[in-house]
């Protein structure tokens, strides 16, 4: 991962709710579901934000690599991409 690949996962973690979204789905704390996974209507739910806007933070979190979204039924399920944030790791001062 280069630089200008890990400042934009970064951006994207840079906004409040992004973060919580990732981290929760990450640690799978939203969920019913299994750990590592989300569903979108759980995220809804618990931070009391629109569909529009989590819908939105989910694209940029989509589009930075950081999480994959699939359908299962009605459902929409996010899961985390961890790779792609220890590659960011891999880049920062131990």
């Amino acid at each position: 991962m280069d630089i200008k690949e890990a400042a934009k996962v970064m951006k994207a973690l840079s906004h409040p709710n992004r973060l919580e979204i990732y981290l929760g789905i990450v640690k799978g704390e939203q969920s019913d579901f299994q750990a590592n996974e989300c569903c979108v209507t759980d995220i809804i739910d618990k931070l009391k934000i629109g569909a529009p806007t989590v819908s939105h933070h989910l694209k940029e979190l989509t589009n930075a690599g950081l999480i994959v979204t699939e359908r299962q039924g009605k459902f929409l399920i996010a899961r985390p991409i961890l790779s792609t944030w220890e590659e960011v790791k891999k880049l920062l001062p131990n």
